[in-house]
């Protein structure tokens, strides 16, 4: 079958290419998927050069690229939860691949059914971004209705996750995009004010005037701008650290004068595999009420667009999530 694997770390993106790899097959204890889309990823970028913390141990070639998908179960054992031809979502290590496995003691952490009405590859944005988002603001923010919640990077995948669980809490949301086309995007997703940080570069000083001076309960930073984020904190606040997009893969380094209080909030399943059990229990009511939407923004066709849609992440040409479909061919709705 077709992969995106990495034999070697690439030095750009167009670099990253499809490779043929054995199709994974059943063993009586595994669950074969079928995959229909997977969901892209600024890590995927890192990942594939080498730049990410996990390359120095978790994540060395060989490995297949890809963290979330999106499909539809070819094969399960007897007794197992899913079967033949349920539509699933979830995480898996390897994505970018026509068919993966999921061993089936792990399928009640790592595998969930695609709401009802939605298509397949919607849902492949999701396993990656909602849960990461969700957790580092009810769990590490101790999240609660009637605060205001800054959002950084509020049209991307996970900022615009982070606009529609902080909504959904009764919160007041504030975000930053780089476009006035991605301000208007993060509006349409739960965030009520919405700053273009290219044309206000002191974007934390119409933080503080929309806050009566007060400035933010909690920050959400994917980007890497704790620092600015500072000047418009509230006292006590908390400052959710979950990703440096910004940095391409560097760190901020702050000095600890500065700071009161921050979370620095990293999530994985390697730390806390009964965690996922528990937030997808909420995560899943929130999805079949629609309190949070898919954001499904452009499709890639192929796995042979796998270069293009990491080069177009990496620019920031892409609002909410972009997706690929390893099967071309079809048609998706839109919610």
């Amino acid at each position: 079958m077709k992969a995106i694997l990495i034999d070697k770390f690439c030095e750009t993106l167009d670099q990253v290419q499809v490779s043929e790899v054995p199709t994974p097959e059943a063993t009586g204890d595994n669950i074969l998927i079928r995959v229909r889309g997977v969901g892209v990823n600024y890590v995927d970028t890192l990942y594939a050069r080498g730049k990410h913390q996990n390359n120095k141990r978790h994540v060395v070639p060989p490995f297949v690229l890809g963290l979330e998908f999106a499909g539809i179960v070819l094969e399960a054992p007897a007794g197992c939860p899913f079967q033949k031809g349920d539509k699933v979502f979830g995480d898996h290590a390897g994505s970018y691949a026509e068919v993966i496995s999921i061993a089936q003691d792990e399928a009640s952490r790592r595998l969930q059914r695609v709401p009802e009405g939605w298509p397949v590859e919607a849902a492949a944005g999701l396993a990656a971004t909602l849960p990461v988002s969700y957790d580092a603001l009810v769990s590490a923010g101790r999240l609660r209705a009637g605060e205001t919640v800054l959002v950084h990077a509020a049209a991307g995948g996970l900022g615009v996750m982070a606009c529609q669980v902080a909504a959904a809490r009764g919160c007041r949301v504030i975000g930053t995009a780089g476009s006035d086309a991605k301000c208007k995007y993060a509006r349409g997703y739960g965030a009520g004010e919405v700053i273009n940080y290219t044309t206000d570069a002191e974007w934390w000083k119409r933080v503080n005037e929309l806050t009566g001076g007060k400035g933010v309960d909690v920050v959400f930073d994917p980007v890497g701008l704790v620092e600015p984020s500072l000047k418009c904190t509230a006292s006590k606040g908390r400052i959710l650290v979950v990703g440096f997009a910004g940095l391409d893969g560097n760190f901020e380094k702050i000095a600890m004068n500065r700071i009161l209080l921050k979370q620095r909030y990293g999530q994985t399943l390697r730390e806390n595999p009964e965690k996922a059990e528990e937030m997808w229990e909420h995560l899943q009511a929130m999805l079949e009420f629609l309190s949070v939407k898919p954001t499904l923004s452009v499709m890639y066709e192929g796995l042979e667009s796998v270069p293009r849609a990491l080069q177009d992440l990496k620019d920031r040409k892409i609002y909410g999530k972009a997706v690929v479909r390893p099967a071309i061919g079809g048609s998706v709705h839109r919610l």
